[in-house]
């Protein structure tokens, strides 16, 4: 196990992001774990960018190109689940109405 990715890919994000304990976590089938996991990287992916806007992304992506890209995955991203989840989105242009 000490050479297992596992250890770093697995336990240590279930054990301190979801304050999951190492019996819960060998009790549990490998497909939950990777279910889990996944749900905690969406979370990671969705909230990533929570508080910041355009003109923040801007002045970052100065520094770092890649923030800028990160940013419109983001914002696809929250635009999907908004989509999924039925909320009503006001569009800010004359063809986000036409859409």
């Amino acid at each position: 196990m000490m050479k297992s990715p596992d250890v770093i890919y697995l336990y240590i994000p279930l054990m301190k992001e979801l304050h999951m304990n190492w019996s819960e976590i060998k009790s549990l089938p490998r497909k939950e774990i990777e279910g889990l996991l996944f749900g905690l990287a969406q979370y990671n992916k969705m909230h990533q960018f929570d508080g910041y806007d355009e003109k923040d992304v801007s002045e970052m992506a100065k520094d770092k190109p890649a923030i800028r890209s990160d940013y419109y995955r983001y914002m696809e991203l929250k635009r999907s689940y908004e989509e999924r989840a039925g909320a009503e989105v006001k569009a800010k242009s004359l063809a986000g109405l036409i859409k």
